[in-house]
């Protein structure tokens, strides 16, 4: 889709980049020419991700990194500065999310999302930017959100809480830190499925079929489609898209808003079974 060179030499930083859609941009980035950084919290999985991503003689550096820890963010920007020299674009896409009736969830559920969506992208995004502007360089900064983080949707309050805040952080930033050559723009998806994500999002067949079918394009997307359009924003050919959200979702949205409502048709039996999958999932 895209000439081979153009991410040349840009050096972007990915949060959540050893699996899912970040592994799917990294692996693009590095098709395009883009140096790059990877971090999460499971340091054997960014290895494993950084020799394979290595193998085609791209350039990764991964660093581990809970970014829900300020410390641990300054700690990995410093490591990427210093292998790098510089970085020119930063993906922040560390997420965390389950379905679960609101009424069932506890302090601690809350917090594991929110933490990692909204405290850790903004702990992320204000340590870059505050280099960024004092070394007086300015930058790209990538914010991945959801199709429901502007409309709400059922059973996922906690995700769809912290992404409508990171995708308001975004369009504030946009207007504030636009004089320091800074540019925020966000991505929305709608259905794409990861490994471990669709069992803890869609506990039935049928609810998946659902899903599915909320889909006017009747299909879900493809992490490639993902991974071209985030290349695009980052790149110079996007140089004066500042504040966007752009929804890559089949149209979805427009069909109906609340992307798992229809949850309501899972029972009691079936929560319970849902909740057990996603602590063995965590441990």
């Amino acid at each position: 889709m895209f000439d081979g060179t153009l991410l040349q030499d840009k050096v972007v930083l990915i949060t959540g980049g050893g699996t899912g859609l970040g592994r799917a941009m990294g692996e693009k980035f590095l098709a395009l020419g883009a140096k790059l950084a990877i971090t999460s919290r499971r340091e054997e999985v960014l290895a494993k991700a950084a020799a394979e991503m290595s193998v085609t003689g791209g350039d990764v550096f991964y660093h581990p990194c809970d970014v829900r820890d300020p410390q641990q963010v300054a700690a990995m920007i410093t490591a990427v500065e210093q292998h790098f020299g510089r970085i020119d674009v930063l993906i922040n896409n560390a997420a965390g999310n389950f379905a679960s009736p609101t009424e069932d969830l506890s302090p601690r559920a809350v917090d594991a999302v929110l933490n990692i969506v909204l405290h850790g992208t903004f702990y992320t995004t204000l340590e870059l930017g505050k280099r960024w502007i004092e070394q007086g360089v300015g930058g790209t900064m990538l914010n991945i959100v959801t199709s429901y983080a502007s409309t709400g949707s059922a059973f996922v309050v906690p995700s769809a809480a912290a992404k409508a805040g990171v995708l308001a952080l975004t369009r504030s930033l946009a207007v504030e830190w636009a004089r320091y050559g800074i540019r925020q723009v966000a991505i929305a998806p709608g259905l794409f499925p990861t490994d471990g994500a669709w069992s803890r999002l869609a506990p039935t067949p049928e609810l998946s079929q659902k899903l599915l079918n909320r889909v006017p394009l009747g299909r879900v997307g493809e992490k490639d489609e993902l991974a071209n359009l985030a290349a695009y924003l980052i790149s110079d050919y996007a140089a004066y898209i500042n504040g966007e959200v752009i929804t890559i979702d089949g149209g979805e949205w427009l069909q109906g808003a609340g992307q798992f409502n229809d949850l309501l048709e899972v029972t009691d039996e079936q929560w319970v079974s849902l909740a057990e999958m996603t602590r063995k999932g965590k441990s």
